[in-house]
């Protein structure tokens, strides 16, 4: 029994340490991406590609989607670097650095003046904000899912793997709350004039709770432990592929449809109901809070299935009911019916929670214990980008390409299939033993 094993079994004290640590990690990581992804699809087409909305709003728009996903091409590269660091100068300093330097980003992007005001430095200080933003974030998620599942019992790795992962929702429900709660008291014409940049400063506030929640883990013996692990378990990206390239490109593949509808959730959904189907931004907003509800409770659901039904089954189940359902979903959205847009929601938030909540159990279990940061960060890194990337600018294109929404539906659902034909090939690994993996 190794060190982590053995400060598991003295209690659950540490447990709740570790978990609450990892939730409020990616909590805060997601609350910063998921406000420019709703800023992209509101404000910032017209605020910093003017000249561009003027003669052409769809394109304006789909360059502001996209915008969306140069950070995700800057993921991997930070996970390499931040790792290599972490490792030669010690974990705690490097986790406060990225968090402080994710948060830094986006509060500048709060104050950062429109193309009206400074012209073409505009949309490239914007984009350079983006890049050190997917730079900061890289490797954050890997480490928060290793340390969950690492942690946990045998027999329920995957409900405590689901506790990083529940941090995607409630990004999402901090996120849109404050936007709704802003609309509400501002009102549409100050929110797109200025009140769109609070949420972003709020971020400022966040790295505060967030840095003081690391450095009291780091404290902790089990950290140490874990830290020690990160040493072992990390492989040069050469040596990876070389090795466990198979695995790498399975896992991407995995995450690929999970990643590309759930930012089709957070991004598009919103800009769609505004400004294709004309419905209240308050409207819109509550859909949305709403449905990242339904993510949370299905995120739960699906780890603590993928404990009882399999990580791989659980997955399956999810990915079925993703691939069914991602063309018919358009025609209730388009009904501009709010409780028929929110039904749709919701039942893709259920396929979306049953294929997020065992990834980082299913992931862990995938790589043997000398690579397996390496292998689940790089891994969850490409994902990222063949998915939810340039997901929500490829919806906005179809869209403006062809005029009919079920078209997106069409391109989602081809994603789908390749995810579940993809962890359909997973040997089934419940329960196996991480040390020996």
């Amino acid at each position: 029994m190794d060190t982590v094993e053995l400060a598991v079994a003295d209690g659950t004290q540490e447990q709740k340490r570790v978990l609450a640590a990892t939730l409020v990690g990616t909590t805060i990581e997601w609350y910063d991406f998921f406000v420019y992804a709703q800023a992209a699809g509101l404000v910032l087409g017209p605020a910093f590609f003017a000249p561009i909305e003027k003669h052409s709003p769809g394109l304006a728009q789909i360059l502001s989607f996209a915008t969306i996903g140069i950070s995700f091409l800057f993921r991997p590269l930070g996970a390499a670097i931040c790792g290599h660091l972490g490792d030669r100068f010690g974990r705690r300093i490097v986790l406060v650095f990225t968090l402080i330097m994710m948060g830094a980003a986006t509060a500048l992007i709060g104050v950062l003046p429109t193309y009206a005001q400074i012209g073409a430095w505009a949309p490239m200080l914007l984009i350079a904000l983006r890049i050190l933003q997917g730079f900061s974030a890289g490797g954050e998620w890997g480490g928060a899912a290793l340390m969950s599942v690492e942690h946990a019992p045998r027999q329920k790795r995957s409900l405590f793997g689901a506790a990083p992962q529940i941090g995607t929702p409630l990004g999402m429900i901090i996120s849109t709350g404050v936007l709704w709660f802003l609309n509400e008291m501002l009102g549409k014409p100050a929110m797109a004039a200025w009140g769109w940049r609070l949420p972003f400063l709020l971020s400022i506030a966040l790295i505060f709770i967030g840095a003081i929640i690391r450095r009291t883990l780091e404290e902790s013996p089990v950290y140490e432990a874990m830290r020690a692990r990160r040493r072992q378990s990390s492989a040069p990206l050469g040596e990876l592929m070389r090795s466990h390239g198979g695995q790498v490109i399975s896992a991407a593949l995995i995450f690929m449809a999970n990643n590309a509808v759930g930012y089709i959730v957070i991004a598009f959904f919103i800009s769609y109901g505004q400004k294709t189907l004309h419905m209240p931004p308050d409207t819109m907003l509550l859909i949305a809070t709403l449905s990242a509800g339904g993510w949370f409770v299905f995120t739960l659901l699906g780890g603590w299935l993928g404990d009882r039904l399999g990580r791989v089954r659980t997955f399956q189940v999810g990915y079925g009911l993703m691939a069914v359902w991602t063309i018919p979903m358009w025609f209730l959205i388009d009904s501009g019916n709010p409780a028929l847009f929110l039904l749709a929601a919701l039942v893709l938030t259920a396929a979306l929670g049953l294929s997020y909540g065992p990834q980082a159990a299913l992931y862990a279990e995938m790589f043997p214990a000398r690579v397996r940061y390496s292998g689940v960060s790089v891994g969850y890194a490409l994902g990222a980008i063949l998915g939810g990337a340039f997901a929500p600018a490829i919806a906005q294109s179809l869209i403006t390409s062809f005029g009919r929404s079920w078209t997106i539906g069409v391109y989602l659902a081809g994603l789908s299939v390749i995810s579940l034909i993809a962890v359909s090939l997973v040997k089934h690994t419940t329960g196996v033993d991480l040390d020996a993996a």
